[in-house]
């Protein structure tokens, strides 16, 4: 069916694959951020029931280093704050995708209906007469 489309609604399908492929993309990120959100909150609520002067330690790529409860407490505080800016900016940007993905559905729609009624055939539809 691709091929017996106009390219102005060739142009749009093509954006429209774009689109998608996108939201699938920020859907993606956003869910890793939920997951790290969640982790993260999770470690901040433990960390809560701990007593300060308990040994702690923290991942340094493949090391643990002993750290204190203070500095455990504020870098989980930060990364938390930090991923929920995340998880909302995501949330933005697939809101902002999803309109657009809907408004240029509408657009070739609109395209596609016009074309069958026998709307806009250009000039390649009556030349041959």
């Amino acid at each position: 069916m691709q091929g017996n489309l106009p390219p102005e609604a060739q142009e749009k399908l093509e954006e429209l694959q774009d689109l998608q492929e996108t939201a699938q993309q920020v859907a993606a990120q956003k869910q890793s951020a939920e997951s790290t959100l969640t982790e993260s909150e999770t470690a901040l609520d433990a960390l809560e029931d701990i007593d300060e002067d308990t040994v702690m330690y923290r991942e340094v790529g493949e090391l643990l280093v002993e750290t204190d409860y203070e500095t455990a407490h504020d870098d989980l505080s930060e990364k938390v704050e930090s991923l929920e800016v995340r998880v909302e900016q995501l949330q933005k940007q697939e809101e902002r995708v999803q309109e657009q993905f809907e408004s240029l559905q509408s657009e070739l729609q609109q395209m596609l209906q016009g074309g069958a009624g026998g709307g806009p055939m250009g000039p390649g539809g009556a030349g041959g007469a």
